[in-house]
């Protein structure tokens, strides 16, 4: 996967999640056990879904630790 510039993935590490049991959560911090129920059932077209489905691929290889330092403390 290809991102546009850094600032999408600082973006991706603010954005939280809109809607259901993770309301108000970062995105990077949902449980990757309902990110890949999520993806199972399928990603809206929209901002959210493509940065949903970010996330999956960023836990589905492991690689939160790179978005660490990008998180506001």
């Amino acid at each position: 996967m290809i991102f546009p510039d850094n600032e999408y993935l600082i973006k991706l590490v603010r954005a939280r999640m809109q809607y259901g049991k993770y309301k108000g959560m970062l995105l990077i911090d949902i449980p990757e056990t309902y990110i890949v129920w999520m993806a199972s059932k399928g990603f809206s077209n929209d901002s959210l879904g493509k940065m949903l489905q970010t996330v999956y691929e960023i836990k589905l290889n492991g690689l939160e630790y790179l978005l660490e330092p990008l998180k506001e403390k």
